[in-house]
C-alpha cells in the first residue's frame, strides 16, 4: 500500500510514522522545517508507545507535486481552515489516487473531497487519535483509543476499499473498525473533541502546563465537563441519534446520559485518574493551536452545535460560554502576537 498524507502537523506525523513503521509506503506532505528534519534525521515518534524514529518506507515532500507514483490513499490532515489551499495544490494527484479521505475535525470534509476527486472515490473517516509536534521532525503521540480509527462508504454498506484501510491501520498498532453510517461516527466524534476542547480552553485557559486528565480530577472542573457534555449531548440526540460511544473510554456518552450530576461527575474524575495512570496527557489540538497563537478550528468545532440547538430551540448556556471564551482568546492571542 502507497498512501499519501497532506498535512504533517501531530495528527498527520503519528499516523504517517506508525503507517511506515508498519510497512506501509507513506509520503508525508508539511511544512519545510518539518520535511528538511525528516529527510535529516527521520520522523521520531515519542509518547504512549515509547520512543521510535522512522525512516524509510517514510518520505516528506514540501509540495504534493514531489510525490511520485500511484497512491492507494490521499489522506488529508491539515486544519480544516486549510482544505482549499491543500486540495488545490495537489491536484497533480488527483489522477493517481484511488480513494481520498479526510481526518480532520469538521462535518464538511467529505463535500470538499467530492468535490475534488469525485464521491465515488471519498471515503468517510473519523479518528480521537492525537499527536502534538514539539519541534521540527519530533511529534508527541498524546493519545489513542482501543477503536480510534472508523472507516466507512458515504453511501453505507461494507467495501473492499474500507477493508483494507482498517487491515493496513490494525497492521500499524491502531485499532480501525468499518462503519455501517459514518456520519453518525463523525457526529459523536464531533461531539467528543467539541465536548473536550470547549472545557479545555474554558477551564485551563493560557496557564502553562496543564493537561486535560489532570484537570479532570479536579471537583469543579468535573462539575463543569459534565455540565458541558449534557448540553452539547442534547444537541446530537435532536438530530435523531442515540449516543454510542464510538471512541470509549473516552467517549462515554451512554453512561453520561443515564448517570445523575453526581454520579456522572464522580465518574469523570475516574476517568481523570485513569488517563493519568496511562500516561495520556496533554491538551487537545484546538487547545494547542490557540496557545500558539494560530487561528482555532472553534468555527467548524462547536459551530455546528450552536447552529443545531438554535435550529432546534435548545438552551446551551455553558456551551456558548466556552465558544466566547476560545474566540476571545483567539482574537486578543493574535494581536499580542502580531
Amino acid at each position: 500500500m502507497r498512501i499519501c498524507i497532506l498535512g504533517a502537523g501531530g495528527l498527520g506525523s503519528v499516523v504517517g510514522g506508525w503507517l511506515a513503521e508498519s510497512g506501509v509506503e507513506v509520503a508525508l506532505v508539511g511544512r519545510p522545517a518539518q520535511v528538511d528534519a525528516i529527510r535529516a534525521r527521520g520522523l521520531e515518534i515519542r509518547g504512549i508507545r515509547g520512543e521510535r524514529r522512522v525512516r524509510a518506507p517514510l518520505e516528506a515532500h514540501a509540495h504534493p507535486d514531489e510525490v511520485q507514483g500511484e497512491l492507494d490513499a490521499l489522506i488529508l490532515t491539515v486544519k480544516a481552515k486549510d482544505t482549499g489551499a491543500a486540495l488545490a495544490q495537489a491536484n497533480a494527484l488527483r489522477g493517481r489516487t484511488r480513494v481520498a479521505l479526510s481526518l480532520q475535525n469538521t462535518l464538511g470534509k467529505e463535500a470538499s473531497l467530492a468535490a475534488w476527486i469525485g464521491r465515488e472515490r471519498v471515503i468517510g473517516a473519523s479518528t480521537t487519535e492525537a499527536g502534538t509536534l514539539l519541534a521540527p521532525g519530533v511529534v508527541q503521540h498524546v493519545g489513542t483509543a482501543p477503536t480510534a480509527f472508523y472507516f466507512g462508504e458515504l453511501e453505507g454498506g461494507a467495501s473492499a476499499r474500507v477493508a483494507a484501510l482498517v487491515a493496513a491501520f490494525e497492521k500499524a498498532g491502531f485499532g480501525a473498525r468499518a462503519a455501517p453510517d459514518i456520519l453518525h461516527v463523525e457526529w459523536e466524534k464531533l461531539l467528543q473533541i467539541s465536548v473536550i476542547s470547549g472545557w479545555s480552553v474554558s477551564l485551563l485557559g493560557v496557564m502553562p502546563g496543564g493537561s486535560v486528565a489532570e484537570g479532570l480530577v479536579v471537583r469543579e472542573a468535573a462539575e463543569h465537563f459534565v455540565v458541558l457534555a449534557k448540553e452539547l449531548l442534547a444537541v446530537y440526540k435532536s438530530l435523531g441519534y442515540a449516543p454510542q460511544d464510538f471512541f470509549a473510554p473516552y467517549s462515554r456518552f451512554r453512561e453520561l446520559e443515564a448517570q445523575g450530576f453526581e454520579d456522572a461527575v464522580e465518574s469523570t474524575r475516574a476517568l481523570g485518574r485513569r488517563m493519568l495512570e496511562q500516561g495520556v496527557v496533554g491538551k487537545p489540538s484546538l487547545h494547542v493551536d490557540l496557545l500558539r497563537g494560530r487561528v482555532t478550528e472553534v468555527e467548524e468545532c462547536l459551530g455546528p452545535f450552536l447552529a443545531q440547538a438554535q435550529r432546534a430551540s435548545l438552551e446551551i448556556p455553558t456551551a456558548r460560554a466556552s465558544y466566547r471564551v476560545i474566540r476571545t482568546l483567539e482574537q486578543l492571542l493574535a494581536r499580542e502576537g502580531a
